[in-house]
């Protein structure tokens, strides 16, 4: 159990629709209408993962919020155009990319007209999402090609500028911006910035995409944030696909582990946001149920599979 005066836990998954969920998880014949309200009973957050490819429709965000409870919480990761990823015209929204006359297939550059643009697209369901009281944090996910020797830090000014009214949270994927000297600098810009360092639980493997699993930052008192990748490096590197690189199920002393970072991460921030993004088959909601059953949240598990409908 978290010890009194630490910050509030969040668990949940990133995405609340992933075909394997569909698959294994949810009850047999569930309507994909009805998936996230049954999703809600079990979590009270989740990471919007279809954010990043496109720009949600007011309307549909409203009804996020109708079938969910009051105290859930949406986290919205940010169009991948934001986050120094290649990124074809089709994915604008089609009034924008008639705006830009761009063709569907043409790579759109993130200029400050373009990301302006994106984020003014975006502004509708955000605020409704604010008006609910339902918008936790944006996650900026950067490209691993994002990289100390390429790129500088004050690219991100801009977003990061446009996004001010928000908490934003930035996942680095070049471990090169927290080796060495560099971690301070990275930390201390992120800090600067009221920005939120995403930490992550991944393979334990030097690889420049591999992020460190030993590093707990909290650059804003406000929330700590920890994804979950999986440990299985074999699959993080080689995998074609993001079900395969994050293909791993995380044992029960593994969850403790987590639990006790959780915790840990609970003493020096108001809240934690811990997101399990190892997405293969159910393996992500089942970690996440056990996570919350080590840290008190669950007396008994909620019903789990299909089989049980």
């Amino acid at each position: 159990m978290a010890p009194m005066g630490a910050g509030k836990i969040l668990v949940g998954t990133a995405s609340w629709s992933d075909p394997g969920f569909v698959e294994f998880w949810y009850p047999k014949k569930m309507r994909p209408a009805d998936r996230l309200s049954w999703y809600a009973q079990h979590f009270s957050m989740v990471e919007v993962n279809s954010t990043f490819y496109s720009v949600p429709d007011p309307m549909l965000v409203r009804r996020w919020c109708d079938v969910t409870p009051e105290n859930f919480v949406f986290n919205i990761k940010l169009h991948q155009l934001l986050s120094h990823h290649s990124t074809p015209a089709k994915l604008l929204p089609p009034a924008l990319q008639k705006k830009l006359r761009l063709e569907k297939n043409a790579k759109v550059a993130a200029t400050t007209a373009t990301v302006d643009e994106v984020l003014r697209a975006f502004a509708p369901s955000l605020e409704g999402l604010r008006r609910a009281g339902k918008l936790g944090v944006l996650l900026l996910q950067l490209s691993p090609a994002f990289s100390p020797r390429k790129h500088e830090l004050n690219e991100l000014e801009n977003v990061l500028q446009l996004t001010a009214d928000f908490r934003v949270a930035i996942e680095l994927r070049n471990r090169n911006w927290v080796e060495g000297e560099q971690l301070k600098k990275t930390l201390d810009f992120i800090r600067e910035r009221n920005a939120i360092f995403v930490n992550v639980d991944a393979p334990r493997a030097e690889h420049f995409t591999i992020m460190p699993s030993e590093l707990d930052a909290i650059t804003n008192s406000a929330v700590a944030y920890l994804r979950l990748h999986g440990r299985d490096s074999r699959a993080y590197l080689t995998g074609k696909t993001v079900a395969a690189r994050f293909n791993y199920d995380y044992s029960d002393a593994e969850i403790d582990e987590v639990g006790a970072r959780s915790e840990r991460l609970a003493g020096e921030a108001k809240e934690v946001h811990v997101i399990f993004n190892n997405n293969a088959r159910d393996y992500a909601p089942h970690a996440a149920l056990r996570l919350r059953k080590a840290l008190g949240q669950l007396v008994s598990s909620p019903p789990q599979t299909g089989e049980l409908f």
